[in-house]
């Protein structure tokens, strides 16, 4: 993995995608959705986790956060096994799932392509951290967070989108609550 990925400054702001394999929009039933929101309410309260924005797509995140344990790495890492865990039990017992059989195949594909996955892998492996160094780099990640939702055709505003901190930078917290640094705007 090239130097410019990765987690070199353990108390920086990063901003950092990640994506499902073979970008299989997985994110399409509330239940997925509740589990990402748990899971980041979790690593919030226990892991230190601090997240100042944030969108939901059907098959990757967005986040601009920071490790307050100085573990970016460990935090990420954690959080995308445990809801890549989650997600999948959640396809396996969900009865309305019409896509469960090909989603778990595919699931399985992925997995048989690396050696350290013992059956499914769920997310893409890469993250690629950027950090965050200026007020102005970090208003055009936001911009860009808010925005994928229109360019991808999904809705014509971001505070449209129900998984964005769009929404948050409108005083709406009903789906997660982010943290302010005080230069967001």
């Amino acid at each position: 993995m090239s130097r410019k990925y990765k987690f070199h400054n353990k108390s920086g702001v990063y901003f950092i995608s990640f994506a499902t394999v073979y970008w299989i929009d997985v994110f399409t039933r509330q239940l997925y959705f509740n589990i990402l929101v748990e899971s980041v309410n979790y690593c919030r309260k226990h892991k230190g986790m601090e997240i100042y924005a944030y969108c939901f797509m059907p098959n990757h995140i967005h986040l601009i956060f920071r490790s307050a344990h100085e573990d970016p790495s460990g935090l990420i890492r954690d959080f995308k096994k445990y809801t890549s865990k989650k997600v999948i039990e959640a396809i396996i017992n969900n009865p309305q799932e019409s896509r469960k059989d090909w989603l778990l195949s595919m699931f399985e594909n992925a997995g048989e392509e690396k050696s350290n996955v013992t059956k499914y892998q769920f997310w893409q492996h890469n993250n690629k951290p950027i950090e965050l160094w200026s007020e102005t780099v970090i208003k055009q990640k936001i911009k860009y967070i808010h925005n994928n939702p229109i360019e991808s055709g999904f809705v014509t505003a971001p505070i449209d989108w129900k998984y964005s901190s769009a929404r948050n930078f409108q005083d709406d917290h009903t789906i997660l609550e982010i943290d302010d640094t005080g230069f967001f705007g």
